[in-house]
């Protein structure tokens, strides 16, 4: 498959359900932020992605966030509630903070995915580090 195409695709995080998550034997589940997660804008968690990670969490995933956004404190604030451990500035699409990540937590490539909104930094940094890219799309007011 090419490094430019992810190994799937939803339209939104909240599409990436439980069944999901165990049905591809995943483990670690690492996100990109901004536009992935939340919109750029958010300052805090919303109700829906603290109860998706909450259900991740349950199911027996790890969730660490893996973000370009260099705003540590900030960065900090926003994950703190949802009980996630983050890293800003992570330079995608190199993919060391990927690699570090499965590391940290002992969990191998093949059950991590990386989850994220741009082919440009998180498929190609999913790539570069041997695991499977999930895209959604880019995270927009619905009004």
């Amino acid at each position: 498959m090419s490094v430019f195409r992810a190994d799937r695709k939803f339209e939104r995080f909240e599409d990436v359900t439980p069944k999901i998550l165990k049905d591809e034997n995943v483990k670690l589940l690492l996100c990109d932020l901004d536009n992935t997660l939340r919109l750029h804008s958010e300052k805090e968690p919303a109700d829906e992605l603290q109860d998706w990670v909450e259900s991740c969490k349950k199911a027996g995933v790890k969730i660490a966030i893996i973000s370009n956004n260099g705003r540590k404190k900030m960065m900090q604030k926003f994950c703190e509630p949802i009980q996630v451990d983050c890293v800003w500035w992570a330079k995608k699409p190199m993919s060391k903070k990927l690699t570090e990540a499965m590391k940290t937590y002992q969990i191998p490539q093949k059950y991590t995915v990386m989850l994220g909104d741009k082919w440009s930094t998180d498929v190609l940094a999913a790539k570069f580090a041997g695991i499977r890219s999930w895209k959604v799309e880019h995270r927009r007011n619905i009004v």
